[in-house]
């Protein structure tokens, strides 16, 4: 008899582990997939993280992804694989329970497999990033005997996996900034001697090293990140024009979206913990002198957007802030952050789910650069080569701008500032428009 009781007693406290075994047995809920111009991305979503090992077999060409105690779940029939190397994903459970998953492929491809953990509201994910074997070239600049286009790189933010700032409605922030910077490309060529270039052309990420460094290859002339804002109070409202500080933050908003934002690398899935200090050669090249002329061009350039869009749109702030986007520092770049509005703000997400004001918000940023870069064309550029313009530099004096602050931000004398423009005092106005002399 006690032996029988010893014997059920063993069965009853075995039974707890085997059930506790089993909930560790991971799965794969969801699968989604995005196309980007050089590289096809598979995010798996996982309830719990995993080991994976990913190999590649040819004739023909296959990825194999092999992962232990895994099941899938996902509903793989609604995937498209149009205009991505995939054929088809197919998927079975190994002798030893593993889960193995086989893409055929085109053609080949190069792999690159990474997880990232639960973040937030994101739950763990297995990142399959599939490169194009022989990436195409970009087109060469149109540079004719030096007389070269003006290169104006923009910056939708966030995309695929990183939706970025959601409003009301489920309204996304990755949405609201690609319709506008299309419309904001659009605006842009459609002036000779002007070329936009889109960073991210669809609904897919771009890591926020990588948009830097499109626009160094681009030797562009400016670089454009635009963005929709979020903010815990739902009554801010209004335009933003940000360009980056060596010290950090100006202002408390500014230092919460700064935080924010460099967090999509982490989102968006490149692998990294933080941005914030973590590149040294970034960090370093900011106590150059020529970021110190890149952030001098960025907040002139700034200025001029702000005054072009507060006589259509609300203004946040009436100067151009400064805080540490990740984005905007590049050493030989002039970049500004443009946030188009408060996707929190329910009146203002209206607005810009509205296709009409993204086509204007397009519209009106592309009015102020192409005015300043007619005011002060770059050397070497066509529009500098015909004259136009007279390579005289102008300032839309902005709410809260002083006439020495003017002089010191474009390295001129308020005296020389004073006799370009007539003045007899040094009371402004805003909205004014100010010649400024060479310095």
């Amino acid at each position: 008899m006690a032996s029988i009781f010893l014997r059920v007693l063993l069965c009853v406290s075995v039974l707890p582990v085997l059930v506790a075994a089993d909930a560790l047995a991971a799965n794969i809920d969801n699968l989604r997939l995005w196309r980007a111009p050089d590289h096809t991305r598979l995010v798996f979503d996982l309830d719990g993280p995993v080991e994976h090992q990913l190999f590649t077999l040819s004739n023909p060409a296959r990825i194999v992804i092999d992962l232990p105690d895994i099941k899938m779940r996902a509903k793989i029939d609604a995937l498209s694989f149009d205009k991505t190397p995939i054929v088809s994903l197919r998927h079975a459970t190994k002798k030893n329970g593993a889960l193995r998953i086989v893409l055929d492929l085109k053609q080949p491809v190069r792999p690159r497999s990474f997880l990232l953990r639960r973040h937030e509201q994101l739950p763990d994910r297995l990142v399959v990033d599939l490169y194009d074997h022989a990436p195409s070239a970009e087109k060469t600049l149109n540079q004719v005997r030096g007389k070269r286009d003006i290169v104006v790189a923009i910056d939708p933010g966030h995309g695929g996996e990183d939706p970025g700032a959601l409003g009301p409605g489920r309204l996304r922030e990755k949405d609201v900034v690609l319709a506008i910077g299309r419309a904001l490309q659009q605006r842009i060529n459609r002036e000779r001697g002007f070329s936009a270039k889109l960073v991210r052309d669809g609904d897919y990420y771009v890591p926020l090293r990588n948009r830097v460094n499109k626009g160094r290859e681009w030797r562009a002339d400016l670089f454009v990140s635009i963005h929709a804002d979020a903010f815990k109070n739902k009554k801010a409202r209004g335009v933003g024009v940000y360009a980056v500080s060596s010290r950090g933050a100006t202002s408390e908003t500014a230092r919460f979206l700064a935080q924010r934002e460099n967090e999509s690398d982490l989102i968006g899935g490149t692998g990294s913990l933080s941005l914030n200090g973590k590149d040294e050669t970034l960090v370093g090249v900011l106590l150059d002198l020529s970021m110190t002329a890149s952030m001098n061009a960025s907040l002139e350039i700034g200025s001029q957007v702000l005054a072009e869009l507060g006589q259509f749109t609300h203004l946040h702030k009436k100067r151009v802030e400064q805080a540490n986007f990740a984005v905007l520092r590049s050493p030989d770049v002039p970049s500004i952050l443009v946030e188009t509005g408060f996707i929190t703000n329910p009146q203002e997400a209206r607005r810009l789910r509205d296709p009409k004001f993204q086509k204007r918000m397009g519209q009106k940023l592309g009015d102020s650069i192409v005015a300043h870069f007619r005011a002060s064309p770059p050397a070497g550029s066509w529009l500098a080569a015909v004259g136009k313009g007279g390579g005289k530099r102008a300032h839309i004096i902005s709410r809260g701008d002083t006439l020495s602050g003017i002089a010191t931000r474009y390295n001129v004398s308020v005296a020389a500032l004073k006799k370009a423009n007539g003045l007899q005092t040094s009371t402004i106005r805003a909205g004014q428009k100010l010649a400024i002399p060479s310095g």
